[in-house]
C-alpha cells in the first residue's frame, strides 16, 4: 500500500460515499473479471500499475513517469475515459462550442431588441466580471478532476443537483437548437436552384403587402395622398411616406423573404395555441439533423475532436465575405451606426443588463455542463487557463464581429423599405432567416451564396450541438458505467428520444413553443445554476483549495484577480442579476405577437422542474447518507470531499502535498482490503455473498480507522490490529 500524504482534514480522507460498497468503486490496482459468471479479483500486474476491469468498465491504468507533468499525445493518459487526441482538439472543440448560433443570431437580435450599440457595454463588462470567470472554473473543475457534470460532485456531493440540472439545460436546449439548425437545412436545400423563392413578390404564398408590390417613390410627379400613397395619373405609383401608410391604413410593408419564413418555411399560425400539425418538409429536415449529430458522435470525442478542424474555422471565411460585401451596401453605415452609437438611456434598463448576463451564459456556454464535459477530457496538466482566456476573448470578438456583419445589411434592408433600422424585421429565432436571407440576395450568384451561408450556419451550430449531446452522454456514462460498452446504442436512443420530443417544434406553432424554451429554459435557469455553482465552490470547498488545485495542474501562482471574482463580484453579480429578472419582468412575446398567460406558465413550470433538481437531490443525498444520525452531521459530511475526489490518476494524485490526510491512491488501499491474505500474483474466487461480506468487512476497517483517528486514546494499537486481524480473517473465502 502506497503512503498517505498527510497535509488536510482527517474527515476528508475517511469519506465515502453514501451507500457504496468498497468493491463497486472503480480501482486503480485490482483487476475484477468474470469466470463462469462468478466475479473473481486478480491482483497479478505490473509493478507501478493499478487497473480495474470488470463487466461494466474498461481497463483504466496509470504511468510511471520521469516528469509527472509532461503530457504525452498519440496515446491516451487516461485509458478509461480517453483524451483529446491532438493538443487543438480541446481548443477548437471548445471555441467551436462558445462560438455558435448564438453568435450570429441570438447576439445581433439582442442588440436589435436592447438599443444596438447600448447592448455592447453590459455585454463587455459583464463578459470581464461573470463570462471569464465562471468559464475559467468550470472548465478547470472537468480537468482536474476528469468528470462529467454528473460526478464531478465527490468534492461537495450535497450539491450533486447542480451537475443534474446542467444536463437538464444541455438536453432541453439541444431539442430546440437542434430545430433551429433543422431551419438551415431547409434554407440550403431550397436555395438548390436558379433562382431564391424569396428574391420577389411573384409566388403564390405572397400577400400584397409584399414590399415589392407597395415599392417607396419620391412622388416627385405624382399626387401625394394621406395615407402615404402616390399616385400617378390614377394609377399606384408606391408609397411615399411609409410611417403614414402603416398608420394609417394598418398595413405593413414586408420583405419577401420575412413572407417566406412565416408562409412557406414555417406555415406560421396564429398563435401558440393554433399549433397545428408537424410539417413533413421540416420534419425530416429535423430527422436529418439528428442523424448528423449521431454519426458525428458515434466515436466520442476521437470523432468530434477531427470534425471541428472544419467546423470552428470555415464559418469564419463566410463571416468575413459576408462583411466585406455588406460594408460596401448601399446604406450600410446607417445600421452600423444604430449598432455602435449607444443610447446611453437604455443603460438604466435593468433588462438590458440582464439580457447581456443571459447572452453571456448561453454564448459561453456556462452553466450548461458542457464546458465541463469538455475540460474532463483533457490532460490533467493542459493549460486552460489560456485555453479559457483565448476562446473568451474569441467568442467576444465574434459576437462584435458578427453584429457588424448583420446591421451593415439592416441598414441596406432599412434603406430598401424606407424605415428606420429598428423597424427592418422582428426580433427573435426568426432574425437569422430574415435579415440574412435578404442579404444573399444582393451577392450575385445569389443561390451559391445562400447555400454557403447556411451551410456555415450549420457547422457554426453542429459544435454547440455536439458539445451538448457528449454533455447528456458523458453524464449518462459517467452514473452508469456500466453502458460504455453500449455507448453506440446509448447515444442512438439519446438521438431518437430528442427526435421525437422535437417534432412538436415542426408544426405551425413551434416558433413560438421554441421561443418558450429560449426564454425560460436558456434563460435565468442559468444564472440560478451559474450561482449555485460559484458558492459551492467558492464557500463550500474552499476557494483557497480550489486555486491550489489549479495551481497544480498549471505549476504557477494565480493572480489574485480570480479569487476577488470568485468570492465577491462574480456570486454578486449573479444575485443581483437574478433579482432584476423578476423585478422586470415582462411576459413574452414573439414580434407583435403576445403570448397568453398559460403559455409563460409552461415556461415557468420547465425552469422549476430544472431548479428543483437542486433541492430534491439534497434530499435525497441527506436521506441517503447513513454515517451519521443527526440532520448536522449528515450535512457536515455531505460538504465534505470524500476520498476519491481529487486527480484522476495516481501519479497526479501524488502532487496534492496540501491537504492534510489526502487519499493518495484510493484504489490502492481497497484493493488491498479486498484481498489481504493473498499475494499479488493470486486470483480470487469470489460468490455474490462473500462479495458483499468484504464489502461489509472493508467498510468496518474504515470505520475503526476513522475512531482511531478520532480518538486515539479510544483505541489501542494492538486493538487496530486485532481488528485488522478479525477482517482478515471474515474476508477470507
Amino acid at each position: 500500500m502506497k503512503p498517505i500524504s498527510s497535509t488536510g482534514n482527517p474527515a476528508s480522507s475517511e469519506r465515502r460515499d453514501p451507500g457504496d460498497g468498497y468493491l463497486s468503486d472503480t480501482s486503480d490496482d485490482a483487476s475484477v473479471s468474470t469466470m463462469g459468471g462468478v466475479p473473481s479479483v486478480s491482483t497479478d500486474l505490473d509493478p507501478g500499475t493499478y487497473r480495474i476491469k470488470d463487466q461494466s468498465m474498461t481497463t483504466i491504468q496509470t504511468e510511471t513517469t520521469d516528469d509527472s507533468r509532461k503530457q504525452i499525445f498519440g496515446r491516451d493518459e487516461n485509458e478509461e475515459r480517453g483524451n483529446w487526441d491532438g493538443r487543438f482538439d480541446f481548443l477548437l472543440s471548445l471555441l467551436g462550442y462558445a462560438v455558435g448560433l448564438g453568435n450570429v443570431w441570438r447576439f445581433p437580435y439582442l442588440c436589435y431588441r436592447n438599443g444596438g450599440g447600448a447592448f455592447l457595454i453590459p455585454f463587455i463588462i459583464m463578459m470581464v466580471i461573470i463570462g471569464v470567470p465562471l468559464f475559467f472554473m468550470e472548465a478547470s473543475l472537468g480537468q482536474y478532476c476528469s468528470s462529467g457534470p454528473m460526478t464531478c460532485w465527490k468534492f461537495a456531493p450535497l450539491f450533486k443537483g447542480v451537475g443534474i440540472a446542467m444536463v437538464a439545460v444541455s438536453a432541453m436546449t439541444s431539442m430546440y437548437y437542434n430545430m433551429i439548425l433543422a431551419w438551415a437545412y431547409y434554407y440550403m436545400f431550397a436555395s438548390f436552384t436558379s433562382k431564391l423563392p424569396w428574391e420577389d413578390c411573384e409566388n403564390s404564398w405572397n400577400t400584397k403587402d409584399c414590399s415589392l408590390k407597395i415599392p417607396l417613390t419620391k412622388c416627385d410627379n405624382g399626387v401625394k395622398y394621406l395615407n402615404g400613397t402616390c399616385y400617378v395619373n390614377d394609377e399606384f405609383e408606391g408609397v411615399w411616406n411609409n410611417t403614414m401608410f402603416t398608420a394609417i391604413t394598418g398595413r405593413k410593408r414586408v420583405s419577401p423573404a420575412e413572407e417566406y419564413w412565416n408562409n412557406v418555411a414555417l406555415t406560421l399560425s396564429s398563435g401558440i395555441d393554433d399549433f397545428g400539425a408537424p410539417k413533413w418538409d421540416l420534419t425530416l429536415c429535423l430527422m436529418l439533423a439528428w442523424i448528423v449529430c449521431f454519426f458525428c458522435l458515434i466515436k466520442g470525442i476521437k470523432s468530434t475532436g477531427k470534425v471541428v478542424y472544419f467546423t470552428a474555422i470555415f464559418p469564419y471565411v463566410v463571416l468575413l465575405i459576408l462583411f466585406f460585401r455588406g460594408v460596401t451596401l448601399e446604406n450600410a453605415d446607417k445600421g452600423i451606426y444604430y449598432y455602435i452609437i449607444p443610447k446611453w438611456e437604455r443603460l438604466l434598463d435593468a433588462r438590458v443588463w440582464k439580457d447581456a448576463a443571459v447572452q453571456i451564459f448561453f454564448s459561453m456556454s456556462i452553466a450548461g455542463g458542457g464546458l465541463v464535459t469538455l475540460s474532463s477530457y483533457n490532460r490533467f496538466h493542459n493549460n486552460i487557463l489560456k485555453d479559457s482566456l483565448i476562446v473568451s476573448l474569441g467568442d467576444t470578438l465574434t459576437c462584435i464581429f458578427a453584429g457588424f456583419v448583420i446591421f451593415s445589411y439592416l441598414g441596406y434592408m432599412a434603406g430598401k423599405q424606407g424605415v428606420d433600422v429598428k423597424d427592418v424585421a422582428q426580433d427573435g429565432a426568426g432574425l437569422a432567416f430574415v435579415v440574412y436571407p435578404e442579404a444573399v440576395v444582393s451577392l450575385p450568384p445569389a443561390p451559391f451564396w445562400s447555400i454557403l451561408f447556411f451551410f456555415m450556419l450549420i457547422t457554426l451550430g453542429l459544435d454547440s450541438q455536439f458539445a451538448m449531446l457528449e454533455t447528456v452522454l458523458t453524464g449518462v456514462m459517467d452514473q452508469y458505467p456500466e453502458l460504455r460498452p453500449r455507448k453506440t446504442l446509448v447515444i442512438l436512443v439519446i438521438c431518437i428520444i430528442f427526435f421525437l420530443l422535437g417534432i412538436p417544434l415542426c408544426c405551425p406553432g413551434g416558433i413560438y413553443l421554441l421561443q418558450i424554451f429560449d426564454n425560460y429554459v436558456g434563460g435565468w435557469t442559468l444564472l440560478i445554476i451559474g450561482l449555485a455553482e460559484n458558492i459551492c465552490i467558492a464557500y463550500v470547498y474552499g476557494i483557497n483549495r480550489f486555486i491550489s488545485d489549479i495551481e497544480t495542474m498549471l505549476g504557477f501562482k494565480m493572480v489574485l484577480w480570480w479569487k476577488i471574482c470568485w468570492l465577491v463580484i462574480s456570486p454578486i453579480a449573479l444575485f443581483a442579476l437574478f433579482i432584476f429578472t423578476f423585478v422586470d419582468y415582462a411576459p413574452s412575446e414573439y414580434g407583435d405577437y403576445l403570448f397568453p398567460v398559460w403559455a409563460d406558465v409552461l415556461g415557468w413550470i420547465m425552469a422549476v422542474l430544472i431548479f428543483l433538481a437542486i433541492p430534491v437531490t439534497m434530499l435525497y443525498q441527506i436521506s441517503r447518507e447513513d454515517d451519521d444520525d443527526s440532520i448536522l452531521g449528515k450535512l457536515r459530511l455531505l460538504i465534505t470531499p470524500n476520498r476519491e475526489w481529487g486527480p484522476a490518476l495516481v501519479r497526479h494524485r501524488e502532487l496534492v502535498d496540501y491537504v492534510d490526510g489526502f487519499v493518495v491512491d484510493p484504489y490502492h488501499e481497497k484493493g488491498a482490503y479486498v484481498n489481504p491474505a493473498f499475494s499479488s500474483q493470486s486470483t480470487l474466487q469470489l460468490t455474490n455473498g462473500s462479495l458483499h461480506s468484504l464489502a461489509s468487512a472493508s467498510n468496518q476497517l474504515s470505520r475503526q480507522m476513522n475512531v482511531l483517528r478520532s480518538s486515539p486514546a479510544q483505541m489501542s494499537q494492538n486493538t487496530l490490529v486485532s481488528q485488522t486481524t478479525l477482517v482478515s480473517k471474515e474476508s477470507t473465502v
